[in-house]
């Protein structure tokens, strides 16, 4: 839980530096908190690359591995995307969502509860909760939960291509079969308020059922890999920190400086967001040629001393400042107001009925998933 001294040492050295990836390709890696933000919502960068086959790749999963998209076309098609999706996300869509995911997080305590001490906190609430919550939202069967979890992990897998490429070619397969499953059934209407996210997207003119369900499987992956892991990691910090469960005990109105803190920890070292110049540019003194692989490491710009005092502390009391966990800008993300609520809701309701939670093992004892995308815990064991 503490960041590796080799980053350390990189940040004390500047804001961005020539590195090497896992699978030994050059890339320029961002660490300062003001070049990340900046890059987020710089336009200069993408996830496209004109020659993709020869671009520098961070690892083997084929999602973020590598380029995605077509160079010519890719911001036109990410603003198109983005604008199909953001109304099924809005605040108010998701404030609506607020009661059931209080309703699912009670049911899902109250079997912790029944089953008693010792339990697995990663098991019995941070992987059920958000899957959950996202199968209702988006349509998707939770009795396929075992099947599409697998394909997810599969997919994010950052050391095997092969595994990675099948599980996401069976993650669209699934999501392709899922929505001819709906109009099969009649269950694809009008657009309006009611109906779940796969169903309304595939009553939107101009929008293919292939289209659809990729989107779909894309929401179905990143609705609940990050959600696990920031439930699994948030409980662990503030477990292992002393005195900060039992600040969130003693007042309940820290929980939203809980959220964002969670939020902000975790994550050091992880690698950063690939981009690709899609022109030379220059950051920080640093010339970076266009098809260059540029990777904004949030997790590095979260622990920048310069705008977090005491960075690696983790404190409910910190002041408010802007992490960058859910980036920044025209690609910031849509899901956001929902990880927000599910973590309000997880840990408002753990602090009120569990007040004397603790660790079942010492934090070092605690396992990481280190070969996928969200990484996250394996298990959680704790008591009360």
């Amino acid at each position: 839980m503490r960041p590796a001294p080799g980053l350390r040492r990189l940040q004390q050295q500047g804001p961005i530096h020539a590195i090497r990836t896992a699978v030994g390709d050059p890339a320029w890696l961002v660490t300062g908190y003001a070049q990340v933000r900046a890059l987020l919502d710089d336009d200069r960068l993408g996830r496209s690359h004109p020659a993709p086959e020869t671009a520098s790749r961070t690892g083997e999963s084929a999602i973020f591995g590598g380029p995605l998209g077509d160079f010519a076309t890719e911001q036109a098609d990410h603003r198109r995307t983005r604008a199909l999706l953001q109304p099924h996300f809005s605040p108010r869509r998701m404030r609506a969502l607020r009661g059931r995911v209080e309703q699912l997080t009670t049911e899902l305590l109250d079997e912790l509860e029944a089953a008693g001490p010792p339990a697995d906190l990663h098991a019995a609430l941070a992987l059920p909760l958000p899957i959950t919550v996202i199968c209702e939202l988006l349509g998707v069967p939770f009795e396929d939960r075992a099947q599409f979890r697998a394909w997810t992990q599969a997919a994010g897998d950052v050391t095997d291509r092969a595994r990675s490429e099948q599980g996401l070619a069976e993650l669209f397969g699934y999501g392709q079969a899922l929505v001819a499953r709906k109009r099969e059934q009649g269950l694809i209407g009008e657009m309006g308020e009611g109906g779940d996210v796969i169903s309304r997207l595939v009553a939107t003119e101009g929008v293919s059922d292939e289209e659809a369900a990729a989107m779909g499987m894309f929401l179905l992956f990143a609705g609940h890999e990050t959600t696990v892991a920031a439930i699994g990691e948030g409980a662990l910090w503030l477990l292992a920190t002393p005195g900060q469960w039992r600040a969130l005990v003693d007042d309940p109105s820290q929980v939203d400086a809980a959220v964002e803190e969670i939020l902000r920890a975790p994550g050091l070292g992880g690698g950063g967001i690939p981009r690709y110049a899609r022109t030379d540019l220059e950051v920080a003194g640093a010339r970076v040629r266009a098809g260059d692989l540029v990777l904004l490491d949030t997790g590095a710009a979260n622990h920048d001393g310069a705008v977090f005092a005491d960075p690696d502390r983790f404190d409910l009391a910190r002041p408010a400042a802007a992490h960058l966990s859910f980036g920044h800008g025209a690609r910031y993300c849509i899901g956001a107001p929902l990880a927000r609520i599910e973590l309000h809701v997880v840990f408002s309701q753990l602090a009120t009925r569990l007040p004397t939670l603790k660790l079942g093992c010492a934090p070092e004892e605690v396992s990481f998933n280190t070969h996928t995308l969200t990484g996250g815990l394996a298990a959680l064991p704790v008591t009360w």
